[in-house]
């Protein structure tokens, strides 16, 4: 156990959604189309008339976003899916407050 003796080396900071080593490109694509959605629909209720863009953007976020936490494989993708999730949700809230799905 001579590793445990010597300091330990810094490794550079990397960030990466693949921490367990392998590839996920279908997973990782969904995590971060999850999050892009998610805060395009939040940004979206900001605007006047952008409740039609939230909450059909943010009914398409959460369900994928559903989805794409129940295939994920890693605990950056959950990440990515759970805070994409939650502003797809208040996105879609407030879009239905403000008007609904249609113009």
């Amino acid at each position: 156990m001579p590793h445990v003796l010597r300091p330990a080396e810094r490794e550079r900071f990397r960030l990466t959604l693949n921490s367990d080593g392998r590839s996920h490109p279908v997973e990782n694509l969904l995590s971060i189309g999850t999050l892009l959605c998610g805060l395009f629909a939040f940004a979206a209720t900001f605007f006047p008339g952008g409740h039609v863009v939230a909450s059909w953007v943010g009914a398409l976020g959460f369900g994928g976003g559903l989805y794409s936490q129940y295939v994920s494989a890693t605990t950056a993708q959950r990440t990515l899916n759970i805070v994409g999730i939650v502003a797809s949700f208040v996105g879609v809230a407030l879009g239905i407050a403000r008007g609904g799905f249609v113009p």
